[in-house]
């Protein structure tokens, strides 16, 4: 979907101006993976439209496959409008009725999914329509594993159901994200720990618990006969700009590393770095650090990572660009 983001970042109502930038979870997550050279395929729906055209450039542009990506004539492109404030960031969603929340069941027979090692879903997409929980409820049951993003969004579950839906569907998943105030929000303030969020959704292989700006946790093990193993990484510190669409950023950076066949603490790594670069840009997606720091960050010893902060000031022995210049 299109997105209109206050640049410079300020409150909607005092913006001096809009930016405007494509988002939507799904989408973020194929970039940033396209971003650690992860072969991906976006599979969507937009409008014969401006925006529609615009979203499908820039994904293709950042290295994404998107000729599963369907041009709806009937239906806009989705639209949200970032409202940044001292208390957090508000989204404002204009996509009732979107090309996107026509998708279907009958998506999974599209052959832009044959071959796929994994299929990336979230719960903003089951909010979407009925046929997009169909869809859902259909991948679930089918062969490929599934990724799951819980991603609740208050704004898009008016109904109340949301609570019930999404644990529903994470349990199902192969591999789950959720944070923990989110679980919180969702399910009851009585989930105090990423432990307690596991006992609640036992069914995936494996769930990564986030827990905001401290740590994440990673559980494997709910297969039969595997050896259960937990795994917690602390976050860098980060100077952050604007935090919608870090959550996508830290899937696929851990997705990555998984498939890249990482063992879990790098893979928790890998996902906090890719989150620290949509952290520090008003858009949803923001550089990554050059892939030898990335190689070397993922090496350092858990004191020099517990030490990290991101941007990181600039070592000794690295010369200063913009003084090489004048010369």
């Amino acid at each position: 979907m299109a997105a209109l983001v206050p640049d410079p970042v300020a409150p909607l109502a005092t913006a001096a101006g809009l930016a405007l930038a494509v988002a939507g979870a799904e989408s973020n997550v194929a970039m940033y993976l396209a971003d650690h050279a992860v072969p991906v395929r976006w599979v969507s729906a937009v409008g014969d439209d401006p925006f529609g055209a615009r979203v499908r450039a820039e994904v293709a542009g950042r290295g994404v496959d998107v000729t599963g990506v369907r041009t709806d004539p009937a239906r806009p492109t989705g639209l949200l409008v970032k409202d940044p404030a001292p208390d957090g960031t508000r989204v404002h969603y204009y996509r009732r009725g979107s090309a996107a929340s026509a998708l279907g069941p009958d998506l999974l027979a599209d052959p832009a999914l044959s071959g796929a090692a994994l299929l990336h879903l979230t719960g903003i997409t089951a909010a979407l329509s009925p046929s997009c929980r169909a869809l859902l409820d259909a991948a679930l049951d089918g062969p490929v594993p599934v990724s799951f993003d819980v991603n609740h969004r208050r704004a898009l579950w008016r109904d109340g159901s949301a609570p019930a839906v999404l644990r529903d569907l994470a349990d199902r998943a192969d591999v789950v994200f959720v944070g923990l105030d989110e679980a919180q929000d969702l399910w009851g303030a009585s989930l105090a720990a990423a432990q307690d969020v596991r006992a609640l959704l036992p069914g995936p292989a494996l769930l990564v618990v986030k827990d905001g700006p401290r740590a994440a946790t990673a559980f494997t093990g709910a297969a039969p006969g595997a050896t259960p193993v937990t795994c917690t990484v602390p976050a860098p510190r980060v100077d952050v700009v604007e935090p919608v669409g870090a959550g996508d950023a830290f899937a696929a950076g851990f997705l990555a590393a998984l498939h890249r066949g990482e063992p879990l603490p790098r893979c928790l790594r890998l996902a906090h770095l890719t989150a620290a670069a949509a952290l520090r840009v008003p858009a949803d997606h923001g550089p990554l650090p050059p892939a030898e720091r990335i190689a070397a960050l993922l090496a350092a010893s858990d004191d020099a990572w517990s030490r990290l902060t991101v941007p990181e000031a600039r070592r000794a022995a690295e010369p200063d660009p913009e003084a090489a210049a004048t010369h």
